[in-house]
């Protein structure tokens, strides 16, 4: 089920000089719920070395845990969700591939893609970017608030809008139809971590 608003992802080169577990601590303890772990660039036994590294920093903060696109480590860290790019494998492969009840959450950067996730048996997306942010250069100019309206439309799954969300822009991104809302840096990098959330948590109403 998924019962967050607010999904933080994981960036260690984000994380303004902070390790990503100490990053990610600090998050959570101020109420961050739903975290993933999306190094990209790391093998997989450097990636569960770092995601095994994370669940102990976090310890008993328990958020619901998602490794980005790396089945093997979800399932070797007992990870409670995957996060599967848009041109990554079927949701229903990834699906027989691991535990029962684990979360799948997909990327998605139009309506089209959207649909075909929640067909796929997806149980949220990500939609974006929504504005410019330098992390999603590589995935063409910002849809806007309008292309996000549309996506969260066409589908009955969680939307969490992604790319440069603030908490001044959260408000319209919940006003057209967003379940909630995605950051990377607008959390990592700032210098008070825990007042970052904060400002989320207010925005959203709960995270």
């Amino acid at each position: 089920m998924v019962d967050f608003r607010f999904y933080l992802i994981g960036d260690r080169t984000l994380c303004a000089g902070r390790s990503l577990p100490s990053a990610l601590r600090q998050a959570c303890h101020a109420g961050v719920r739903a975290v993933q772990i999306r190094e990209k660039d790391l093998k997989t036994p450097d990636l569960l070395a770092l995601t095994r590294e994370v669940q102990a920093e976090l310890g008993p903060l328990r958020p619901v845990l998602m490794v980005n696109g790396n089945l093997e480590v979800a399932a070797a860290c007992g990870a409670q969700g995957v996060h599967l790019p848009e041109s990554a494998m079927p949701v229903r492969e990834a699906r027989e591939a691991l535990p029962a009840g684990i979360l799948i959450g997909r990327s998605t950067h139009g309506t089209e893609s959207a649909r075909a996730a929640e067909a796929e048996g997806a149980d949220f997306v990500t939609y974006g970017p929504v504005y410019d942010t330098p992390s999603k250069a590589g995935y063409g100019p910002p849809r806007g608030i309008q292309a996000l309206a549309e996506a969260a439309g066409s589908v009955t799954i969680p939307v969490f809008a992604l790319g440069g969300v603030t908490p001044g822009r959260t408000k319209e991104c919940m006003e057209a139809g967003a379940h909630g809302v995605a950051a990377i840096s607008a959390v990592l990098s700032r210098p008070d971590i825990p007042a970052a959330v904060g400002k989320f948590e207010k925005a959203l109403g709960g995270l």
